[in-house]
């Protein structure tokens, strides 16, 4: 896991270098992507890389390579590195200017860097289930881009974890939005509930692939808003990520979840997702 892509280079780890005046490292100015590798072929890279652009788009930021070209890189670098169950983490900055808030010059090329990761599937985590803390969601109101700007993330996950608990579930007033790395889903009476695609959330892929699943195996789901006081009272609830896949959350703050197991239609979803992820990318 030590070639890197940085600029245009496939570089070792070692020689990678990032200028100290990369609008990433100072305002954060970038977006990122995460893509999942299993027995070395890629999962859903396509809707994440369409993700990244148009990430970018509203960013008014520009990836100085075409996506097929951009995609063609990350797997050299893959195969590069041997991965078979890991990820693939790349993020695009706006580039290396003289610090200033408004944006630099047309002519400034945006900073570029990719890495690889071994990471096993949470296997006895999604057996089992986690549990989650309520927290205020104080993050700004363009979720939907996925942006270097995690600071509200990184202090509920900190809050969450601090007092032992694998995610935070965030809430606006009394609006349960998303986790801080995830979507949150609850189920009901048989019936899938999450929240809608707005700029208070992000459309995670894995969420995309269980609106699929769902659609195809005849699986009731919503995409409702569901405040507090329902995800308490949930019979089921689960979170899900590119790395945690379908995540069950046994107990949120003292509430413990239905009979504080998975439940029937979480299981049936992580049966499902298994048998997707049969299909990665070729």
């Amino acid at each position: 896991m030590n070639t890197l892509f940085v600029n245009g280079e496939l570089i070792h780890r070692d020689k990678a270098k990032i200028d100290i005046e990369d609008r990433g490292y100072q305002f954060g100015d970038g977006i990122y992507e995460v893509i999942r590798v299993y027995n070395g072929n890629t999962f859903t890279m396509k809707e994440h890389m369409e993700r990244l652009y148009q990430s970018a788009d509203k960013m008014k930021l520009s990836i100085p390579y075409p996506i097929g070209e951009f995609t063609s890189i990350l797997l050299q670098l893959i195969e590069t590195n041997g991965v078979k169950d890991g990820i693939v983490y790349l993020q695009v900055t706006r580039g290396v200017a003289p610090r200033q808030h408004h944006f630099p010059a047309r002519d400034v090329k945006g900073s570029v860097v990719a890495y690889t990761k071994d990471y096993p599937v949470p296997l006895k985590q999604m057996e089992q289930g986690v549990t989650a803390k309520l927290v205020e969601d104080i993050r700004w109101l363009r979720c939907d881009i996925k942006s270097l700007n995690l600071l509200g993330n990184l202090l509920a996950k900190e809050e969450a974890a601090s007092d032992g608990h694998f995610e935070a579930v965030l809430h606006r007033g009394d609006t349960v939005t998303e986790g801080s790395s995830s979507n949150a889903f609850i189920v009901k009476d048989g019936i899938i509930y999450t929240h809608p695609v707005t700029n208070l959330i992000l459309n995670g892929i894995t969420r995309r692939v269980i609106d699929d699943l769902c659609r195809e195996n005849d699986l009731p789901f919503q995409e409702e808003a569901f405040v507090v006081s329902e995800l308490l009272e949930a019979d089921e609830v689960f979170i899900a990520s590119t790395t945690s896949e379908v995540m069950p959350v046994i107990k949120i703050d003292q509430q413990v979840i239905g009979d504080g197991k998975p439940g029937a239609v979480t299981k049936r979803l992580q049966a499902l997702f298994s048998e997707r992820k049969r299909m990665a990318d070729r």
